[in-house]
């Protein structure tokens, strides 16, 4: 009886192959959206998230309250600061960076990056490395003893910025001085870090007027400190260095975690709205399934009478018609499902190449594909309950009658 229910569904599909591609339509179109949207969603969140795991739990990141890394912000912290956060009973060891919107020429081309002063002692110069999570793709880092050395982001090994690809040993002009490029970043993905200039921070604050200005620090814990009681302290500490009223602080201190949860929260708010959007492209489908059905009671009205003639209940007919729109959200799901994916793995694809592998993993969560099959199931019989309830209504005799 059961495989009833869905061979007769199932052959009038076939039948009216036009209306039912029409109807599954809408349905694939919103589920495609939905799953593409969650996946590329979630790659993002499983990108960044492997991003701060990279970084490690045990660092602070300590800047001028204001501005982006203290670029912006009236707030001046020194090497002093830098001090006092490294005397702090729970840091095992601190690095300060300057930043600075700087120019370089080379080839006869202006170029107009952030310029970054790096400590060049081996135990900063580690640290800034562990915390940025770059690595060298040609040539080498920065090393004591460098002063007009650079380190250049990965872009300057194209021609698409200086109208000729740098080499390492060239000679370029950074903020009027010449140095000497020592070595190249590996690509991030992120034009200010792959159009980046790095150089010794003494060299950068001889050319750009710093003094002892610091624009952020980065300081990690010892191992068994709790990261969060440890920033506390170095507030505490830092408050008292610059004479500052608790609440009042004029400099930020956060840690990885902090940092993912805020990026977390803006993914979560827009794949919200995007996933509401693709909402009423479902909507529009379920209505399109409605109608399809209501349009299958009209046809099939003469059916509906010999089948109750034959003994037929009406709870069958609503068995029969929920069915067949059931199978119209299972196709719309199967379809929108397999869409969905390909979407979102395309768009990997795309991504990586033209930006990198730092920013989207898309993983195919299965519990996600197996909900919005059921999901596309339970629209579909909603949509249908309307048109089957009228259809097992009807009254044998009168639905002979009709022609």
């Amino acid at each position: 009886m059961w495989i009833d229910y869905i061979k007769i569904p199932w052959k009038e599909m076939k039948r009216r192959k036009l209306r039912s591609w029409l109807t599954l339509l809408g349905v694939f179109i919103g589920i495609a959206a939905i799953v593409s949207l969650i996946s590329l969603g979630q790659g993002l969140e499983n990108a960044i998230e492997q991003q701060f795991q990279a970084l490690g739990k045990d660092k602070l990141f300590i800047s001028p309250k204001g501005g982006t890394f203290g670029i912006g912000s009236s707030v001046i912290m020194t090497k002093k600061d830098l001090e006092v956060i490294t005397d702090v009973t729970g840091i095992e060891r601190a690095a300060g960076m300057t930043f600075t919107l700087g120019q370089i020429e080379f080839n006869d081309q202006v170029w107009f990056p952030f310029v970054s002063g790096l400590p060049t002692e081996p135990e900063e110069m580690a640290l800034i490395g562990e915390a940025q999570t770059w690595k060298i793709f040609k040539g080498r880092n920065l090393k004591k003893g460098d002063k007009f050395k650079a380190l250049l982001g990965f872009e300057y090994t194209q021609d698409k910025i200086l109208g000729k690809a740098v080499e390492v040993g060239d000679k370029v002009l950074i903020g009027g001085k010449e140095f000497k490029v020592v070595g190249f970043i590996d690509k991030i993905g992120s034009p200010p870090d792959d159009q980046g200039v790095m150089i010794p921070i003494d060299a950068h604050r001889e050319i750009f007027g710093k003094e002892d200005e610091v624009n952020f620090i980065i300081a990690q814990t010892k191992t068994g400190e709790d990261p969060a009681t440890v920033a506390e302290e170095v507030k505490k500490d830092l408050r008292k260095h610059r004479d500052v009223e608790k609440g009042n602080e004029d400099f930020e201190i956060q840690t990885p975690e902090q940092f993912a949860e805020a990026f977390g929260e803006i993914l979560n708010i827009v794949q919200i709205v995007l996933i509401g959007i693709a909402g009423i492209s479902l909507l529009v489908g379920g209505i399109g399934i409605m109608n399809t059905m209501y349009t299958a009671v009209l046809q099939r009205t003469k059916e509906i009478g010999i089948l109750k003639a034959l003994g037929a209940r009406n709870s069958q007919i609503l068995t029969l018609f929920l069915v067949e729109s059931g199978l119209y959200g299972l196709g719309g799901g199967i379809v929108g499902v397999t869409m969905g994916i390909g979407f979102a793995k395309l768009t990997e694809f795309v991504f990586v190449l033209a930006v990198g592998p730092a920013f989207l993993s898309v993983d195919i969560n299965p519990w996600l594909i197996s909900g919005t099959l059921l999901f596309s199931i339970l629209v579909g019989c909603l949509s249908g309950i309307a048109p089957a309830w009228s259809a097992s209504k009807q009254k044998p005799v009168d639905s002979l009658r009709y022609e």
